[in-house]
């Protein structure tokens, strides 16, 4: 792929992402971290509750690559390996010959949706595996596995996994991002909206599937990967360590193509220290230790976050003390809100903007600023309609 060819794909990479951010709400993050695992041609795992928009936006994504053999399934314990792979030719059979149809199934796919991927029957696993790891299947009556053109597969799960099985697939999973309810009352106000109304025909972006095959081929690859970074890497790694908090070898091995191919997206030929951020979604086993990981990959290449982490801390605990009031009365909310809550939400908001213009004027990455900014945004609101009996129709003017 030529310098502008490569360029070209990264800008239509880019405007996807803005199109999706824009529709789905509060998935900014979510919706960048699965291009860049696409563009890493690895895989990923969307986990939160039911109604959290997690198959719609990955079919969203998915459909945006033109030519692509799109995959869905949604397993059970007993989902056989022929549904997923190919189901046994019936014609063929009466006819004494013995083959499957791989048309449509996952041994065709590009790219693949797996919902509820943990619940994968043991009768799968082992194909599941192969599949994954290694882009092969084995037919059913023996011969030589069949190589699948699979770039990467999305998928998602309301739980965490239970048991050596589905363990083993959850360690393939090389990205792994929590979803949650909208927090933002104007954002979910919005979301209602969009229920009862018609919204005009959103824009819609694509890229071509040779473009993106080459990108993950031969683009991505070729970005610099600055002796600077792997140092930077070699000191997460024994921070982390410290915190107990250990990765295998093969996972951070796989994670340089992440950084490689998130400085792609942003259309740099070289990794940089802000793309070091992806690793938040990667050197977590459990939910629980991935506040500790962030703060861990923040402290080293973004202070500015790092410091918004700490202001994340002190809206939590005001969160935390709003919904300890339920069913208080209303007077005793505004009092809590005029003595505690307005001067510190009001205080983070101010210090918030400005860690924001200071690392956006040294070029480092404001996502996580955004993200924090974001929930103080959304604790604000809800002080607002919860506290003070504020309309949420009425939250974006007054936030």
């Amino acid at each position: 792929m030529g310098a502008e060819d490569a360029r070209g794909t990264a800008e239509r990479l880019r405007a996807i992402s803005g199109e999706l951010s824009d529709r789905f709400y509060e998935r900014d993050d979510v919706v960048r971290t699965l291009v860049v695992t696409l563009l890493a041609g690895q895989h990923s795992l969307v986990l939160g509750p039911p109604g959290t928009a997690k198959s719609e936006l990955a079919r969203e994504l998915t459909g945006r690559i033109e030519g692509a053999a799109y995959w869905e399934i949604l397993l059970s314990k007993f989902t056989a390996p022929t549904r997923m792979f190919g189901p046994i030719d019936v014609a063929a059979l009466a006819g004494g010959e013995y083959r499957q149809v791989y048309d449509g199934r996952a041994t065709t796919a590009h790219i693949a949706f797996i919902d509820e991927i943990f619940k994968c029957s043991t009768a799968a696993l082992n194909e599941t595996l192969g599949f994954l790891n290694e882009r092969i299947y084995h037919p059913e009556n023996g011969g030589e596995p069949i190589r699948c053109p699979l770039i990467g597969a999305i998928t998602a799960s309301n739980e965490l996994p239970v048991g050596e099985d589905s363990a083993a697939i959850y360690d393939r999973l090389l990205v792994r991002i929590e979803v949650g309810y909208l927090e933002d009352p104007s954002n979910f106000a919005a979301l209602v909206r969009s229920a009862v109304s018609r919204p005009a025909a959103p824009a819609r972006t694509t890229v071509a599937l040779a473009a993106l095959q080459r990108a993950v081929t031969d683009s991505v690859p070729a970005v610099e990967v600055p002796d600077a970074i792997v140092d930077a890497v070699c000191t997460l790694r024994a921070a982390l360590r410290r915190r107990e908090l250990v990765a295998s070898d093969r996972r951070w091995r796989q994670a340089v193509r992440l950084l490689q191919a998130s400085a792609y997206l942003d259309g740099r030929p070289a990794v940089a220290e802000t793309d070091l951020s992806v690793l938040t979604h990667v050197l977590w086993n459990s939910p629980a230790e991935r506040p500790a990981v962030e703060r861990e990959v923040l402290n080293l290449v973004n202070p500015d976050a790092k410091e918004a982490l700490d202001l994340a801390d002190t809206i939590g605990e005001l969160e935390a003390q709003l919904d300890a009031m339920a069913g208080q009365s209303r007077e005793a909310l505004s009092e809590w809100v005029i003595k505690h809550a307005h001067h510190k939400l009001a205080m983070a908001g101010r210090r918030l903007e400005k860690l924001r213009a200071e690392a956006a004027g040294a070029g480092r990455s404001t996502a996580a600023i955004d993200r924090v900014t974001a929930r103080q945004r959304a604790v604000r609101a809800r002080v607002l309609t919860e506290a003070l009996g504020v309309d949420a129709s009425m939250i974006e003017a007054q936030l």
